[in-house]
């Protein structure tokens, strides 16, 4: 995560200071970096004030929407969770969030791993083969129940059932 911090008197003065900041940091080095931000519009300005006010002008986040006046402490918190998190484990949160499963980014985080499960570039009928031969052995069966097991019909069901969603490619699982 990436965000640019703008002094705030500095703009409304018609000044554009700020800077680009990688998320995480270190809390006392995301302080001081505010307080150079607002120093330098500050000295810009010509102010004998100290500037205090600032806000987000721009950003990049692949996993969250960031405003403009978002807590810089609380986002600095969720970049350090989100730090070692792999791609599936990023779109899984995003489908959470997106979805309603969680109340905010921070259980997404400590549940994902546990509430969803991606199986990339399949169908449903791809899912409900999947299932059927890990719950009985089709070797065993006799082949006239083996040869008509009708996957698409069980797909079409675990569809209707409502714990998959399809998203792009992909197929989610939202396990709760």
């Amino acid at each position: 995560m990436r965000v640019y911090i703008t002094d705030l008197e500095a703009y409304n003065s018609g000044h554009l200071v700020g800077a680009w900041y990688q998320l995480p940091m270190n809390e006392d080095l995301l302080a001081e970096s505010i307080e150079n931000v607002l120093q330098e519009g500050k000295s810009i300005c010509e102010d004998e004030h100290f500037h205090e006010e600032y806000f987000i002008t721009d950003y990049e986040c692949d996993y969250m929407e960031i405003e403009e006046y978002s807590n810089l402490t609380k986002l600095n918190e969720i970049a350090e969770a989100m730090e070692n998190i792999d791609e599936d484990g990023v779109k899984a949160i995003n489908f959470l969030i997106e979805n309603q499963f969680v109340k905010d980014i921070f259980e997404a985080i400590e549940s994902y791993e546990e509430s969803v499960r991606i199986y990339e570039d399949s169908t449903m009928e791809d899912i409900a083969y999947n299932l059927i031969e890990e719950c009985y052995n089709l070797d065993d069966m006799p082949s006239i129940i083996a040869n008509n097991i009708d996957y698409e019909s069980i797909a079409r069901d675990m569809e209707i059932e409502g714990s998959y969603y399809k998203v792009d490619s992909d197929i989610y699982e939202y396990i709760g």
